[in-house]
């Protein structure tokens, strides 16, 4: 059996003491011969939301058999902006890499040591993986091979060498098509450093790992306006106004005449927060044109935070530039992990094996849970009398988002419904949705447009048609559109196909509130402990812990 492949994003912040955010999103992947064997994000086990402190943790994990490392395997860490190395609290795990000034496939070498109990230690190999080589090959496990003449893009905060990189895969070689800050820069940064977006959503700095989420749905109640596209360029976007937000306020009265406040229900700043999400996707669509004008490549990788913005993915998608567009279910920085472990796997010849993105499985040990049709009838009952329940079933979701295994459900035909579960159960923000989980026959037969692959993982939104709007009006956005995730044959998920399947042919029920199960601030429930405390928390109608139903009274 060949060695296995142990892949790390660990990377530490400039200042050790605090852990500051610049780095968020640590994780940890396993893979033996093109299979995950492990693979978990830091912050399910520590419940820290975007925990970036894996050196505190990984020694305490493998001494404990959490993670149950080889006696011998191979290396990988990803590197940041901030820096190329890696220790462990006490050094029994260190990482060292030379600076990269070009974007490699190729994984240079790097020194480091693993030493496993008090008394033996070696010199194990080891690669450096770029952090924006890891957010594209993050696909891998989800898509497979590349397929060929395909654009690879990462598009991110910031990654190593820029926060935006592109590449053409054909016959075989991997060409560097470019790479910096400058080009779509100052468009990720109206989601993760704009005083002007942080203020009109109540953030503050140093939270730009929730406000992405935020903008994108504040974003649909207003419209875009090119008035106030020419106002925020003559201004800068108000890019660092962080103690001067009245500053802001006094230009727009000078400009529009308005006596506009930092209130989400102000109608001004719901069209401030379309207009930037506008000028973001056009600047986007405005770089893939151009790169597609050059190289016609038949498909797109996409990969890095940037890659979560749906409403863009679907102006790509309906764009019809590429054939296919392929994003992995952990995008963001939550998989860096996954993707430079199977690039090393595939350096090593391994076929890299199709995953599900229910591959969360540190801490969980094993998990059999057998569905019997009593639960689905009796968790459908429970829906049906307007009631919420929690989905621990299996393991976790790799990703930032909730796709059936750690999902709070419910009716979708709702709005009251709705409101209930987003606002005082997970105590969010009134302007953000929740999105439907669906039969794929059901989405293609509610949905104006295509259903691809991306609903899969939640990555497209769609224009529900207007008959069916008022029977989906929990997960109906502003703009008359939800983030449909799509549930195509039971293999996928047969706890939520079965459900699903029910209660559309026995009731009529097309969707599901679909949402991730946690309270704002707090990281998507892991354990079986999780979730049960999470319920009670809740008061929830019931919850389904490994296929098994068990209701409030229990919790």
């Amino acid at each position: 059996m060949a060695k296995a492949t142990l892949a790390i994003y660990g990377i530490k912040d400039r200042n050790r003491l605090e852990y500051p955010a610049y780095v968020h999103d640590h994780n940890l992947c396993l893979m033996q011969d093109g299979k995950i064997v492990q693979y978990f994000q830091l912050e399910r086990l520590t419940r820290r939301k975007y925990d970036n402190r894996m050196d505190l943790f990984i020694e305490q994990l493998v001494d404990d058999k959490v993670l149950e490392v080889p006696d011998d395997f191979d290396l990988v860490c990803v590197n940041d902006f901030v820096g190329n190395s890696f220790i462990s609290e006490n050094g029994r795990l260190r990482f060292e890499a030379d600076k990269q000034s070009d974007l490699l496939f190729d994984l240079p070498l790097a020194s480091a040591y693993f030493q496993c109990d008090d008394w033996k230690g070696k010199e194990i190999d080891a690669h450096l993986c770029q952090h924006e080589i890891a957010h594209i090959c993050s696909t891998l496990p989800f898509y497979g091979e590349f397929r060929n003449n395909s654009l690879l893009i990462s598009f991110d905060g910031g990654s190593s060498l820029g926060n935006y990189s592109s590449f053409l895969f054909k016959d075989g070689k991997f060409t560097h098509i470019e790479h910096g800050w400058t080009d779509l820069g100052y468009v990720s940064k109206f989601f993760n450093d704009n005083s002007f977006t942080f203020k009109m959503l109540g953030a503050s700095a140093g939270m730009h790992c929730s406000v992405p989420g935020k903008l994108m749905g504040f974003a649909s109640w207003g419209k875009y306006n090119p008035e106030i596209e020419k106002w925020l360029v003559q201004n800068k976007y108000f890019k660092d106004f962080w103690n001067r937000g009245d500053e802001i306020l006094k230009s727009a009265k000078e400009h529009f005449g308005i006596a506009a406040t930092f209130d989400t229900h102000d109608s001004f700043m719901q069209h401030c927060a379309a207009t930037f999400q506008r000028m973001f996707e056009n600047a986007v669509m405005q770089k893939l044109e151009t790169l597609q004008h050059k190289y016609h490549a038949d498909c797109l990788y996409y990969g890095g935070g940037c890659a979560l913005n749906i409403v863009t993915n679907t102006k790509i998608v309906e764009s019809g530039l590429f054939k296919d567009v392929f994003i992995a279910p952990c995008c963001n920085d939550s998989g860096l992990s996954i993707g430079a472990a199977a690039l090393l796997e595939r350096k090593k010849g391994n076929k890299i094996i199709h995953h599900s993105p229910y591959i969360n499985n540190i801490g969980l040990g094993e998990l059999h849970g057998v569905i019997s049709d009593e639960v689905v009838v009796e968790a459908a009952n429970i829906l049906l009398q307007n009631k919420i329940i929690g989905v621990c079933n299996g393991f976790g979701e790799a990703g930032p988002r909730a796709l059936g295994n750690r999902s709070l459900i419910a009716l979708a035909n709702s709005k009251e419904l709705a409101q209930k579960l987003s606002m005082e159960v997970k105590k969010r923000e009134w302007y953000r949705p929740v999105a439907p989980i669906m039969l794929k026959i059901n989405a293609e037969m509610v949905a104006e447009q295509r259903v691809t692959t991306l609903a899969r993982y939640m990555l497209q939104d769609f224009t529900i048609k207007p008959q069916y709007r008022e029977c989906m009006s929990g997960v109906v956005h502003a703009n008359n559109t939800a983030r449909i995730q799509t549930v195509e044959e039971e293999n996928d998920n047969p706890f939520m196909y079965r459900l699903l399947k029910y209660l559309s042919d026995n009731h009529g029920i097309n969707a599901l509130i679909n949402t991730s199960f946690n309270v704002q601030g707090e990281p998507i429930v892991h354990t079986k402990d999780d979730a049960f405390r999470s319920a009670k928390q809740m008061d929830l109608g019931a919850l389904v812990f490994n296929n098994q139903l068990i209701t409030n009274e229990s919790f």
